[in-house]
């Protein structure tokens, strides 16, 4: 049985130079940006510590690739948002529900695709099939939206269910013997974290 492909190990020396074992030659971060859009899996260590560094590298190609015109893609108001989370009692659930948006806008990338060539003709007026394309795209991200709300009901013991139906209710503290009033106090403040949570996806599918 053949072993999976182990990543390609990127080493960063002081001099912020970056080396490709892989292929044994020098590499910039345009490279290794390339790399990222041919699919090849990498890691970036510190020469010297041998520390992993992939995180801060590959948000620096992202910092590079904001500074270009024309290529940025992250809005301000996303990226306020994003600041105002660090620290949050949201902070855990952020990863999570980016890597699913991302996730599904892959998984649907060709689909959009295929949206905008057709919104797009070679000739004549376009204005209405690129609102169509638009409002397309705005209906799978409120779809995404209920997809992911129904996932964290799943991790939800109060079973909860999206749109603000009630599900099932978990039973009372009262029902188990020996229960410690910090148990109930942790189990409130996960319910609290989930209301709100489902309250930030409302104000997000209405923007």
């Amino acid at each position: 049985m053949a072993s999976e492909k182990k990543p390609t190990v990127i080493k960063k020396y002081a001099n912020r130079r970056l080396y490709d074992t892989g292929t044994s030659t020098y590499v910039t971060l345009e490279d290794l940006a390339a790399m990222v859009k041919r699919g090849e899996d990498f890691v970036v260590c510190d020469a010297k510590s041998g520390e992993d560094i992939t995180r801060p590298v590959l948000t620096q190609i992202i910092f590079e690739q904001e500074g270009k015109d024309g290529q940025s893609l992250l809005p301000i108001a996303f990226l306020r948002q994003l600041i105002r989370f660090y620290g949050d009692s949201m902070q855990m659930l952020v990863p999570s529900y980016l890597e699913f948006s991302i996730d599904k806008l892959t998984k649907e990338q060709q689909k959009f695709r295929d949206q905008f060539t057709s919104a797009l003709p070679a000739a004549g007026p376009f204005a209405e099939p690129t609102r169509q394309a638009f409002q397309a795209m705005e209906e799978q991200t409120r779809k995404n939206m209920a997809v992911f709300r129904q996932a964290l009901t799943m991790f939800n013991p109060f079973g909860l269910a999206a749109d603000g139906v009630a599900g099932t209710t978990a039973p009372s503290l009262d029902e188990h013997e020996g229960a410690a009033p910090r148990e109930g106090a942790d189990v409130a403040e996960l319910k609290r974290q989930l209301d709100e949570l489902n309250k930030r996806i409302d104000n997000l599918s209405k923007g």
